[in-house]
């Protein structure tokens, strides 16, 4: 299991009037690196629309810690916190890093995935457990029912 961190580049567009990050783009960065991964591991738009399967979102929160400002250095992580075994619902975390090691947020997400011709909760494909069995899991990653 390799760590995973997508290098993030700031637009003038991702910054408020306070001149910061505005709050909605540390969850645009969430789904880009998430998306990121699957498609490193073969898991592309292609690949799950001939699955007849797309990811959901149940819930997305964001804990702020430290500004983001135009000009920093910034990558996100990417790790499993807990799973199915059939991996049909996950928690995943990210952490969002500035400059030299700095946490600014933590971004997790609870989802599953969704049959798109049914409109309904999925079974999960050989091909998408195996690239889930290939994310970082963190120190106190748990197996859930």
């Amino acid at each position: 299991m390799e760590d995973f961190k997508s290098r993030i580049q700031i637009r003038w567009s991702d910054l408020d009037p306070n001149v910061h990050l505005r709050h909605s783009v540390y969850y645009d960065w969430g789904a880009m690196a998430r998306i990121e991964f699957f498609y490193k591991h073969g898991l592309t738009a292609q690949k799950m629309h001939s699955l007849n399967i797309g990811p959901i979102l149940f819930r997305e929160e964001c804990v702020f810690k430290k500004e983001i400002h135009y000009g920093n250095d910034v990558y996100l992580t990417l790790r499993t916190t807990k799973a199915r075994r059939d991996y049909s619902r996950w928690t995943i975390v990210h952490d969002i890093i500035k400059n030299d090691g700095v946490v600014a947020a933590t971004l997790t997400v609870d989802g599953a995935w969704l049959n798109i011709v049914e409109r309904k909760l999925a079974e999960v494909p050989p091909e998408v457990m195996t690239v889930l069995e290939k994310a970082p899991k963190s120190e106190d990653f748990l197996w859930s029912n």
